[in-house]
């Protein structure tokens, strides 16, 4: 039996299909492609915020949450454009796993 309370770490990697988003405090740091293993330094997630899951219902509704995302699930971001504001919604997440740091691009920081 593991660690039963609060997850206490701050960076995480959310691998959906094709794509890793780094994580730190919920906020993407990095992206990369699970195709190329290149880095996407304009990716529109990167300094945003994850702002939680997508639910998918049965009858094809999909709600937004707030809660973190969990596997199974899309994550969004909402993208500031000005006078209006635009969605991310990612492809559903296979595995949520521990950033390693030292994979980063040396460039990025790591801080958002």
């Amino acid at each position: 039996m593991g660690y039963q309370g609060k997850e206490r770490r701050r960076r995480r990697v959310f691998l959906t299909r094709n794509t890793e988003y780094h994580a730190l405090d919920s906020v993407c740091v990095a992206v990369r492609s699970r195709v190329t293993g290149k880095w996407q330094d304009e990716h529109p997630a990167l300094k945003k915020r994850i702002e939680g899951g997508v639910r998918m219902l049965e009858n094809g509704c999909v709600l937004p949450t707030i809660n973190a995302p969990a596997v199974g699930d899309p994550m969004y971001f909402v993208l500031a454009t000005g006078d209006d504001d635009s969605q991310l919604v990612t492809s559903r997440i296979e595995e949520i796993a521990r950033s390693d740091r030292r994979k980063l691009p040396i460039s990025r920081p790591l801080r958002a």
